[in-house]
């Protein structure tokens, strides 16, 4: 049996309905640019978050470079973001004229880790971006009692962590801004790029509505000097009608893990752990294995894809070879990315494809 890394089919099926005839409905009003559809899914999101403010913009990264922008990030100030993520979280800050401070992450939930993070911050640090790798959010309490202590904003990058909590908050809720991806692969994935920043700070919505729309009060009267990035009016409304089962969908995710977990018991593979304080939605199913290319061969022999999240921690990417770091720097980080393997998950995948892939990993070890 084959088990593809993700399969959209069933969630496209369950929302096909309500996307055709809002499809049509924009395409009668010629609505495609800011319709009224986008302002729909902003409030829906927002209050789903349980935040007073959302501004949809055109993509995850996007997002993260208007909320910086929005807190007046720039030349001569420090960013302290985790070694262990996407790159584009660095490239938003690098993009602000601003320098990227790294930190190592934790062993167990691969999320910032606050030790290394107090010795990141120096009088020029401005922000601190946590990423809540994996669909699990990091520990906000202790990141925000730092952070306050020193007068720095917390933005949070939950690009990989819609629906998810800590001690009962959504992701997006705890910072200054949180700022989500819409990329299809994401638990709440548009049909093409999109995302959002949401806020409950008023003045931080109102400048990001103004950076996403040529920093622009009006039609022609420009206050600041703004960019054009919109969320498209179309995906707007795949979202809308997504976001009615991101829940259920999330709940799936959990159940396909519990699987993982009890196929792979006592195989010698790491398991990604839920820490006791906060919901895990296993936007990726992240494990770690110690042979880590010859699993992912004897799975691709077996038709099991599978992919690495990330096999370079940033700090070591040319791109930010002048950044000042080396091997070594960040230990935690370095032994992650060596290890780490991310198997097939979404929603509507089987028992049957679950013990595939782990009779495959089992059978490689």
């Amino acid at each position: 049996m084959s088990v593809p890394f993700i399969d959209f089919t069933e969630q496209n099926k369950a929302i096909q309905a309500e996307v055709d005839a809002g499809f049509k409905r924009v395409v009668e009003k010629s609505a495609f640019i800011m319709g009224p559809d986008v302002k729909k899914f902003e409030e829906e999101f927002a209050a789903y978050c349980g935040v007073k403010y959302a501004a949809g913009v055109n993509s995850g990264t996007d997002a993260l470079y208007m909320a910086l922008a929005a807190l007046n990030v720039g030349p001569g100030d420090e960013v302290i973001l985790p070694t262990f993520t996407f790159i584009a979280t660095a490239l938003c800050v690098s993009d602000t004229g601003a320098r990227v401070i790294f930190a190592d992450i934790e062993e167990d939930t691969y999320n910032i880790s606050a030790d290394s993070l107090k010795k990141a911050i120096t009088s020029k640090t401005k922000v601190i971006i946590p990423v809540h790798l994996y669909g699990q959010m990091a520990n906000m309490d202790e990141i925000k009692a730092i952070a306050d202590k020193h007068g720095i904003a917390v933005l949070e990058d939950a690009c990989q962590a819609h629906g998810t909590r800590y001690k009962g908050v959504r992701s997006g809720a705890s910072g200054r801004a949180g700022c989500f991806s819409f990329y299809p692969t994401k638990g709440l994935g548009a049909w093409g790029d999109g995302g959002i920043v949401v806020t409950n700070d008023e003045k931080l919505n109102h400048m990001v509505c103004m950076l996403r729309d040529y920093g622009r009060t009006d039609r022609y009267a420009h206050k600041i000097k703004g960019y054009n990035s919109r969320l498209d009016t179309l995906q707007a409304v795949v979202l809308s009608a997504k976001l009615k089962y991101l829940d259920q969908w999330n709940d799936m995710r959990k159940k396909v893990a519990a699987l993982y977990a009890r196929e792979l018991a006592g195989s010698g593979v790491i398991l990604p752990k839920n820490a006791a304080d906060r919901e895990h939605v296993y936007q990726t199913y992240a494990v770690r294995v110690k042979n880590r290319d010859q699993v992912m061969e004897a799975l691709k022999a077996k038709g099991v894809a599978s992919l690495i999240h990330y096999p370079i921690p940033i700090h070591l990417q040319e791109a930010y070879r002048d950044a000042g770091f080396k091997a070594g720097d960040f230990p935690v980080g370095e032994k992650v990315a060596h290890e780490i393997l991310s198997l097939p998950m979404f929603p509507h995948m089987t028992e049957a494809q679950v013990k595939e892939v782990a009779q495959a990993i089992k059978g490689a070890l």
